[in-house]
């Protein structure tokens, strides 16, 4: 039968509040203060924690490299649907005669507040439309999800 060696003892001086966040950690977990002590000296003195942490730094990195990416190729497509959309709309609405002109800008004033409410509505609580675009392709809802965060 092996005999387990006993654990040498140390007295250690801590801030009141690194106490606290050490209580309370231990507490959240179940485990004893002097497990978590243990633990977090065992992965400090660790020759490769340096390397752990440059890993996961590396990854969320890549992570907000591609999120980055695919905003601006989200914010590239948008401008150039508004260009083509108001081409086209120039190159499709004749200039009407003053009277009507009048009357054309205060029904446009009226529907662009009605407009604004409406966004703000569906900016609020409403699907956005990149869901509702992945829904239309056939896109899973946890695929989307991934993407959206990144994965």
């Amino acid at each position: 039968m092996e005999t387990r060696k006993k654990k040498a003892q140390i007295s250690v001086y801590l801030d009141p509040a690194i106490m606290a966040m050490l209580a309370d950690h231990a507490a959240r977990r179940d485990q004893s203060q002097s497990m978590i002590a243990e633990a977090a000296i065992a992965s400090f003195l660790s020759p490769d924690a340096a390397e752990r942490r440059e890993a996961v730094i590396a990854k969320r990195l890549d992570q907000l490299d591609r999120r980055m990416t695919r905003l601006e190729r989200d914010s590239g497509i948008a401008v150039e649907s508004l260009a083509v959309f108001i081409k086209f709309w120039l190159a499709t609405t004749p200039a009407l005669p003053e009277p009507a002109a009048q009357a054309a800008r205060a029904k446009a004033a009226e529907r662009y507040d009605q407009f604004v409410t409406a966004l703000g509505r569906r900016l609020a609580k409403g699907p956005k439309l990149r869901q509702e675009v992945s829904e239309d392709f056939g896109e899973s809802p946890a695929s989307s999800r991934a993407d959206a965060r990144g994965e």
